[in-house]
């Protein structure tokens, strides 16, 4: 797969490494900072989305540039690996995302209180936001181990 004679890998990737961690640095603010939830709560939801759609077109134009080149197998095998990972850390970062965008409340600055919310269900307010802020700590980890990895496979 090319576009414009590039293969569309190192092109789609530049898509993950932009919103991966946008997406983990949203949710831990939404997460930890009660006041400005009313303002990440959708920014959060939508990049964490745009982020996984991301990473899976990354792998799956991944996996067609190898079938295109297996020489390059050898040299790439780390961060094929770590990018496998990533994938299915996102996967569970959206499982945690989802039902805190849905069910945690939060103030608003606003005068008017618009934006403003009560939690939905009142025994995850406590645990949510701390599994929320670990699967976003997990996600930057294994964003920057796979990045590494690939930089390395092409410039090391």
């Amino acid at each position: 797969m090319t576009i414009a004679g590039l293969p569309l890998h190192p092109l789609v990737v530049h898509a993950a490494v932009v919103f991966t961690p946008l997406a983990a640095v949203l949710g831990i603010v939404f997460a930890l900072v009660r006041r400005w939830r009313w303002a990440t709560r959708w920014p959060t939801a939508a990049t964490t989305v745009l982020a996984l759609g991301a990473v899976f077109v990354a792998k799956l134009s991944g996996q067609a540039l190898l079938r295109e080149r297996p020489e390059l197998r050898p040299l790439v095998a780390v961060h094929e690996q770590r990018g496998n990972i990533l994938f299915l850390v996102m996967i569970g970062f959206t499982a945690v995302v989802a039902p805190a965008v849905w069910s945690l409340g939060g103030d608003s600055p606003l005068i008017g209180g618009g934006g403003a919310r009560h939690s939905r269900v009142t025994g995850l307010d406590r645990v949510l936001p701390v599994v929320l802020v670990l699967a976003a700590v997990a996600v930057l980890v294994w964003v920057a181990l796979t990045g590494d990895a690939g930089a390395r496979a092409v410039y090391g």
